[in-house]
Order: structure tokens, then C-alpha cells, then sequence
């Protein structure tokens, strides 16, 4: 016997599902179709790993036999769910046959050696702070939505995220639009960093977090960066190259600035956006007049026309955008009423808190309309 254990069913499935957000789906090398299961002293430390990101988390258990085995991933995480809410009892033997029992079920599948399974990479740490969970959780989502998918431009495909002076700044762009958020940091050991994270890696960062206020800390080393959160690691290499000078792209004249509150917006638009789709790529027609935003779509399945109250005089400014983009900005926007700030209907609209906060801030480009769309 190489490794013999007993957990709770429900705590080994949470830590199962976690780890294996970061195993591969399919790949050249086996084992990393695979989940390290590592039993000793009195945990079970599972892994999963696709050489871009790995995911390292705990469960207490009961240790019979220390030891280690690859199972894959899948398979072993279909068992595991399907198995009656009771104690688990699993053992390996030196052919690293695996036995699976709870209550009345018992399988038996073929694991790998552990020494197949390739080292997760070592962070050589340089600096680290800390936020709640709840909070990184917001500003990744109100984010992330904004990274670029468009693989010839690496550094876009990550957020940045930038830490000086207490205070931590996350921004995404695509070339289309750009999001940002500002929060203070709870604890922090250096003056100033900058670092960017893969999208991908954030959207695993994003679905282990809870709405707690247990703190996160994330450590910076030259080539990874390591997020440890309430038990559950996750190590994700660092994009290299040189992101958007997103402080000069903001920077513009404010020639109109019009008050709204948000839902009354987003409502609007939502519905002059039931005609538009991903496949007609029509512009939605805002006009920014005295004390109303109207909203116009144009489409082949039809016309639609919407209008809400805002503050402000936009003097009839017309602006096309895509309609998804403007939605998905101010659906993001961590704030019931917001500020557009516009300047003429081929600059960038900007969304920013109406109480003049630093905290959010959603650029949005726009698109060509045609004149003889009414």
C-alpha cells in the first residue's frame, strides 16, 4: 500500500472541483490530464497544473498510509461527485491501482506515479500585499470582462494590475474599450509594482474566491505570481511586454458631462439591444440631448427606440457604440449613479462615479454611424 486516507465526501468534491480548474483538458504530457493527490501528516494536498497555471489546495483527513498518486482529473472528479454524502476511503497499491469506496460504492481505477507529474513552478518571492477576498473578487469582475482574447497581442490578453502608495489599480483593455478599478489596499510590504495577470488565470482567481473578508495575500515573484487564498494557492506565470499607457489614452476634454442613474440605463439599453446580434454588428444610436439620453437601433429584424432622464445638456451629440460593450461597462460599474463624460461623436465616451470618486472608470469607443440610419 502507497497511500491509504479517509475525508468527508463534500470537503474532498469543494477541494477536487477547485484544484481541477487548473489540470488540462487534454495534453501531450498525461500526467497533466491529472490531479497530484499527496496525503501526509493529517491533510490531503491536491494539485492541478497546464504549465500555464497551477492550482494547490488542502483537505483535512485522516492519514493511514502516507503517500502520493496522479489520477486523472476527470474521471476522478465524476467519482467523487457522483458518491454518497459519507466518509471516503481511498487507497493506492504499489501498481497504483486506486481504490475508491463510500458507503456501498466502490471503484477501482489506474493512477500514475507522482513522478510523472511535473513541479509546479517556485515563486522566488520579491514582494506581496493583501486585500479581502471580497474586494478582489468585485474588481476582477468589474474588470476582466475588458481583456482581449486576440492571442497576437499577448499583454492584452492580461490585466494589469499596478500597487503604489497603499492603493491597487486593475486595468483591462481589449482596443475597444478599457476598465478600471481603484481600490486601497489592507496590507502591503513595498512602495510601487506593476505586474500583469492572464485573464484566464483571473477567471480561476475569480471563482475560488468567496464574499468574505478573509484576506488574500499576492506575491510578486520576477517571472510568477502567487495568490494564496484561505487554504487554495494559485500560481500564474506573469505576461511580459509593455501594456497600454492607459493614464495618457484617458486623458481627454470634457466638453459634456451628463449624470445618470445607472439601472434606468442599463434597462434602456438592454431593451433597444433585443433587435441587435452578434452577427449584425449594428450600432446602437445614443443622442446626449437637454435632460434626456435617447437610445436608437436599427437592425434587420426591426427598429426600437428607447429614452431615459439624465442631468446635463449633451446639445444633441450623437455617438454610435456596440451595444454589448456599453452594456457590459455600465452593468460592471460598482456605483447607482454615474457620470458620462463626451466630447464629439468619434471620441471616446467615459463612465466614471457622478460623486467625482477615482474609484471606476469604463472607457468605451465608438462606432461610425450612418447618416441615413433615423
Amino acid at each position: 500500500m502507497i497511500m491509504k486516507f479517509t475525508v468527508e465526501k463534500n470537503l474532498l468534491q469543494s477541494a477536487v472541483m477547485t484544484a481541477s480548474r487548473a489540470s488540462a483538458v487534454k495534453s501531450a504530457v498525461p500526467a497533466l490530464e491529472g490531479l497530484l493527490i499527496e496525503a501526509a501528516a493529517d491533510s490531503v494536498k491536491i494539485s492541478g497544473y497546464d504549465l500555464k497555471t497551477g492550482i494547490i489546495t488542502a483537505v483535512q483527513a485522516d492519514i493511514v498510509s502516507e503517500g502520493s498518486i496522479v489520477l486523472n482529473a476527470k474521471l476522478f472528479g465524476e467519482i467523487i461527485r457522483k458518491l454518497p454524502d459519507n466518509v471516503v476511503s481511498i487507497s493506492a497499491d504499489e501498481n497504483f491501482m486506486t481504490k475508491i469506496e463510500c458507503s456501498m460504492s466502490e471503484f477501482q481505477i489506474l493512477g500514475t506515479s507522482a513522478a510523472d507529474y511535473p513541479d509546479l513552478p517556485a515563486v522566488d518571492y520579491q514582494k506581496s500585499f493583501g486585500l479581502t477576498e471580497k474586494l478582489l473578487k468585485n474588481m476582477i469582475s468589474q474588470t476582466n470582462f475588458a481583456v482581449s482574447d486576440n492571442e497576437s497581442r499577448p499583454i492584452q490578453t492580461g490585466a494589469l494590475f499596478e500597487a503604489e502608495k497603499n492603493e491597487l489599480t486593475i486595468v483591462a483593455c481589449d482596443g475597444f474599450r478599457l476598465a478600471l478599478r481603484r481600490e486601497q489596499l489592507s496590507k502591503t510590504d513595498m512602495s510601487s509594482l506593476s505586474f500583469v495577470v492572464p485573464g484566464g488565470a483571473l477567471n480561476e482567481v475569480e471563482k475560488i474566491l468567496s464574499d468574505s473578508d478573509n484576506l488574500v495575500s499576492i506575491m510578486l515573484g520576477s517571472k510568477h505570481i502567487m495568490f494564496v487564498i484561505d487554504g487554495t494557492v494559485l500560481i500564474s506565470r506573469r505576461l511580459e511586454g509593455e501594456f497600454l499607457n492607459y493614464k495618457g489614452s484617458i486623458k481627454q476634454a470634457e466638453k459634456y458631462n451628463i449624470e445618470a442613474d445607472r439601472r434606468t440605463v442599463v434597462d434602456a439599453l438592454e431593451r433597444v439591444s433585443l433587435i441587435i446580434s452578434d452577427k449584425m454588428k449594428s450600432p446602437v444610436r445614443c443622442t446626449f440631448d437637454d435632460g434626456i439620453l435617447k437610445f436608437l437601433s436599427n437592425s434587420a429584424l426591426g427598429r426600437a427606440s428607447d429614452e431615459c432622464a439624465v442631468k446635463g445638456d449633451g446639445e444633441g451629440l450623437e455617438i454610435g457604440f456596440n451595444n454589448r460593450y456599453l452594456l457590459e461597462a455600465l452593468k460592471a460599474a460598482p456605483a447607482d449613479h454615474i457620470r458620462f463624460i463626451i466630447t464629439s461623436g468619434i471620441s471616446p465616451c467615459i463612465i466614471i462615479p457622478a460623486d467625482g470618486s477615482s474609484s471606476f472608470l469604463y472607457m468605451v469607443l465608438p462606432m461610425r454611424l450612418k447618416a441615413n440610419e433615423v
